[in-house]
């Protein structure tokens, strides 16, 4: 337990060294970075390879699995991350407003990064290299406690990432990988309030559930996404048909996946009928209303616990609502605040629900899985936060910064 106080320790004090890296440097060293993740490719693979196997002896999940799994184009991912995040503008030293006092002083507010920050993640071994990145060019330090089951990924990963760090100014203890992956291990890492500045979780709820309830840290709640897409009875079908498709079975495993859908009873039979076979192909379980059922009998029964639950898996949940206030209520109700779609022509009926909707991202005419830092433009993210202080949806450069006033005057006194 000693060890993980140490690495946050010198993860602080690297933060204060960070401070003096110029944005060129920081630039440099993220090229090297993409660089390296391409040259090592065969390594970080091999390493990748034993978790996998470990995760299939285990019995994860495919779902899950997926999201554990790195190959070639997933590499090439992370360095095309790498180096988007290399070429956006740093946020540092930024002057977000100015102004001068009539007693004669300037005031100035200016985003500096937040320090230390602290990440704990399930397996998702590109969350290692998207966080490196992100605090690199934030110049903030990262603190990184990945699973269990991606150990061998990540490791494989912050040594290959820490290669560009030699010869170069920014300090080796910048980067930290926590070895102790055990549950016990959180509860120290969550109240290090002396070198943490923030503490970002990342994975289902009951990972965000331990973390909230234990951190002494300030957290940022990230993650949990019980998505739904509304079809309206003005909805171009064809798009919803293929959006939800899109939503679902693109890559089940992730927050921003479609969870349920609730479909106008106006378009109930016709669009059932273009879209349940399509998903059956697909191989997706449907778990559905009464109403559904009456067009479908042999769809399975959906229970209470299907709508408040986040499958990460090829299953969905499906209702049938008399109008968009149902719709509206049902996602009221069991939305965890991450994306929220409508699919509809009426643009009284989109109004109302872009009003209406409290989600961190909503959506028009467009899937869920639209909502990622990368395709935001932020090259990657740290999380999608779900919260409504400081940082909302995914969290990119500006998301890890504060910022601090400069006052100068001229011998200048309060009277």
């Amino acid at each position: 337990m000693q060890k993980i106080t140490a690495q946050c320790a010198k993860a602080f004090k690297a933060s204060s060294d960070l401070l003096k890296v110029s944005g060129l440097e920081k630039n440099q060293v993220l090229q090297q970075m993409a660089d390296h993740v391409l040259a090592n490719q065969d390594y970080i693979l091999s390493e990748n390879l034993k978790d996998i196997k470990n995760a299939e002896s285990s019995g994860m999940t495919k779902s899950l699995i997926d999201r554990l799994t790195l190959n070639k184009a997933r590499l090439k991912e992370i360095a095309a991350s790498l180096l988007i995040i290399k070429d956006l503008e740093d946020p540092i030293g930024e002057i977000m407003h100015g102004w001068v006092r009539p007693e004669g002083f300037s005031i100035i507010k200016q985003r500096v990064p937040l320090g230390v920050i602290g990440i704990i993640y399930e397996a998702r071994p590109n969350v290692t290299a998207d966080a490196i990145g992100l605090c690199l060019k934030s110049s903030n330090a990262v603190v990184l406690r990945g699973s269990s089951s991606a150990y061998n990924s990540n490791k494989a990963l912050v040594d290959t990432l820490k290669q560009a760090l030699v010869n170069s100014p920014i300090p080796e203890a910048t980067i930290q990988l926590l070895e102790d992956c055990s549950r016990e291990s959180i509860k120290e890492f969550l109240t290090l309030n002396e070198y943490l500045s923030v503490i970002i979780p990342r994975g289902g709820a009951s990972l965000i559930k331990t973390v909230i309830e234990n951190a002494t840290v300030p957290t940022i709640e990230t993650g949990v996404g019980n998505c739904h897409i509304y079809v309206d009875e003005s909805a171009n079908l064809d798009w919803a048909k293929n959006i939800i498709i899109n939503a679902k079975t693109q890559r089940p495993s992730v927050c921003n996946a479609c969870e349920t859908i609730l479909i106008h009873e106006k378009v109930a039979d016709r669009f059932l009928e273009m879209l349940v076979p399509e998903l059956l192909n697909r191989e997706v379980e449907l778990r559905a209303c009464e109403k559904t059922r009456k067009f479908f009998p042999n769809l399975k029964l959906a229970l209470q616990e299907d709508w408040e639950t986040e499958f990460l898996d090829l299953i969905l949940a499906v209702k049938i609502v008399t109008n968009l206030d149902e719709a509206l209520a049902h996602i009221q109700k069991y939305s965890t605040r991450h994306s929220e779609a409508i699919i509809a022509d009426d643009q009284k009926a989109i109004n109302q629900f872009k009003k209406m909707v409290d989600a961190a991202a909503v959506l028009v005419n467009a899937s869920t899985r639209l909502t990622d830092g990368g395709v935001f433009g932020f090259g990657a993210e740290m999380g999608i936060s779900t919260q409504k202080i400081h940082a909302r949806g995914p969290m990119g450069l500006k998301e890890l910064t504060t910022y601090k006033y400069i006052i100068e005057g001229q011998g200048t006194t309060r009277n």
